[in-house]
């Protein structure tokens, strides 16, 4: 079956991007093959139990595909990776980017294997690598026997949970049936899609992302020629793979040529114990990680912490505290904003004055820009100063949603910029305040939930008459999922058995509504549906109040 991905690159684009210095002509592969080259035994990727050279990890790259090829994988055909923060992960993205195969990172262990397999089939998938036991319900459920009845994916790495005596073990150690002579010429071409990323956004059905290298690497350079990133650089990334901010850290650790370290290591053990161990300088989380760390200074009677020379807090807004925080105990916050649409385009600069770090996302990297448009009117530009839709365009911007060309139409105002559904602000000197959004997402520690699919998967309940999933703050997650309901007349049910409703219809845990309202009658607009800003507004003044809920998990 030939693969064909229709995207937003256009020649015109090409040259431009081209001709102005966006996009270069070595691909990601190209680069870690150059720092082989260069500095072949100088550390380039490690986690708790291994280290690999830039020789080492250009090999393993090598070997894991002309495994691949050796079994049928051709170009633009998609490799799904669903495993723990581990190195075989890196080796499949950047296999991805040497033979031109697509390589989808974004299950998450919040996912359940239904989520998988929809993944899997809707991608036409044609490899797979994962790790026993990773995910949501993998304690009652096993991702081997849906998916091998899928028609597309045929050929499976099953990879084991990795300890102490994986220390001397190669990527993919045993499972690799074909010579390193089978990987063919590398692909040359940095402008076809060798990523792709699954992002659910406000709706319910998640839409895959694709990029090419040239498209990651923008905000790549751009952050690690802004923030003076080098060989001697030690990168640490809080956020997995799964997120594009993991991706986007690796690519920018990549760039610089110096050590990126895995974060894998167990909830509840010290992250400055280990940003200290690994002599880390530059770091990549979200607010809550942040709040973590502080939290853990804090504990240890740690006033300054100056071993940091940068610490990037995107994916969801920093609240302004924070940021002052880490200041006062000597860490320079990098402000952040970005889409897996947009990549972290967005970013505070090193000599930023103290309201700019805490109050702003910073300016764009070059190659890159963003403008503010009305909210109700995707075409009409705001000036400077004035609230509106964040939008964005160059060459960091996406091409486009696989597999569906209505959602790629759709993203896109007339003049071709995408519309982000965040609303901001643009200073005069081109920094971004966010201010709010106009899409409805929660957005729990970096984690976008749906209020759609919650309210969708609710209103399946025949007690409940109207759903409505809203986002409560949380001062270290940022916010938590709230759902409020009013019952069918004559009906009951408690909020424990929604609960148990939403578990058993697929909702993951992670995506569970903490807080629950019942009322006795739900606030509605004249068409019929729910008022949302008035639902918002009882829980602000206090006339309706949030009660905590939690699911009783049964084995």
């Amino acid at each position: 079956m030939t693969t064909s991905i229709m995207s937003l690159l256009s020649a015109a684009a090409l040259k431009e991007h081209t001709a102005n210095g966006t996009w270069g002509d070595e691909t990601i592969y190209g680069i870690v093959r150059r720092h082989a080259g260069e500095r072949p035994d100088s550390i380039a990727v490690r986690d708790s139990w291994r280290a690999f050279t830039w020789r080492m990890l250009a090999d393993a790259i090598d070997a894991f595909a002309a495994d691949l090829r050796g079994r049928g994988v051709r170009r633009g055909q998609r490799i799904l990776v669903w495993a723990p923060n581990r190195i075989e992960t890196i080796v499949a993205l950047i296999a991805a980017s040497r033979n031109g195969f697509v390589c989808c990172p974004s299950p998450h262990r919040n996912h359940t294997v239904e989520e998988i397999v929809d993944l899997a089939e809707r991608a036409s998938c044609a490899a797979f690598v994962y790790q026993t036991g990773f995910g949501s319900d993998a304690d009652r459920n096993d991702i081997r026997a849906p998916t091998r009845v899928l028609p597309s994916l045929r050929h499976f790495y099953e990879l084991a949970p990795l300890g102490p005596d994986c220390a001397d073990k190669a990527p993919f150690d045993g499972l690799l049936e074909h010579p390193v002579d089978l990987a063919g010429k590398p692909v040359s071409d940095p402008n076809c899609v060798t990523y792709l990323a699954f992002t659910s956004g406000s709706t319910g059905k998640p839409k895959g992302v694709m990029h090419s290298d040239n498209t990651q690497l923008v905000s790549a350079h751009g952050i690690a020629n802004a923030w003076s990133l080098g060989s001697d650089t030690v990168t640490l990334s809080l956020s997995p793979f799964a997120h594009n901010l993991g991706c986007g850290t690796l690519w920018t650790s990549i760039v610089a040529g110096g050590t990126f370290v895995l974060h894998d290591w167990a909830r509840g053990e010290s992250l400055l114990d280990r940003l200290i161990e690994t002599k880390t300088d530059y770091l990549v989380g979200v607010p809550t990680h942040a709040m973590d760390l502080l939290a853990e200074l804090k504990s240890r009677g740690i006033a300054k912490f100056d071993q940091l020379l940068g610490f990037r807090v995107s994916a969801a807004a920093c609240p302004e505290h924070v940021a002052a925080e880490l200041l006062d105990h000597g860490i320079l916050p990098q402000k952040g904003y970005g889409m897996t649409e947009t990549n972290g385009h967005q970013y505070t600069l090193p000599g930023d004055t103290r309201a700019h770090i805490v109050e702003t996302s910073g300016i764009c990297c070059p190659g890159y820009e963003i403008r503010i448009f009305d909210p109700d009117d995707s075409d009409v530009e705001l000036p400077r100063g004035q609230v509106g839709q964040v939008a964005g365009k160059g060459g960091a911007l996406m091409l486009g949603y696989f597999d569906d060309q209505t959602a790629t139409e759709n993203a896109l105002n007339s003049d071709g910029w995408f519309m982000t559904g965040d609303l901001g602000v643009l200073d005069d000197e081109g920094y971004l305040r966010i201010t709010g959004r106009k899409k409805e997402v929660i957005i729990r520690g970096g984690h976008n939930i749906s209020p759609q699919l919650i309210e969708e998967i609710a209103l399946r309940h025949d007690a409940i008459e109207f759903a409505a999933a809203l986002p409560v703050p949380h001062d270290r997650l940022g916010e938590q999922a709230c759902l409020v309901v009013s019952l069918v007349p004559g009906r009951s049910a408690s909020a424990a058995e929604v609960l148990d409703h939403l578990a058993a219809e697929g909702l993951s845990r992670y995506d569970m509504p903490e807080f629950w309202i019942r009322l006795d009658r739900m606030p509605l607009m004249p068409n019929g549906k729910v008022q949302r800003m008035e639902l918002v507004r009882r829980i602000r003044t206090g006339e309706a109040t949030p009660e905590p809920v939690t699911r009783k998990e049964t084995a």
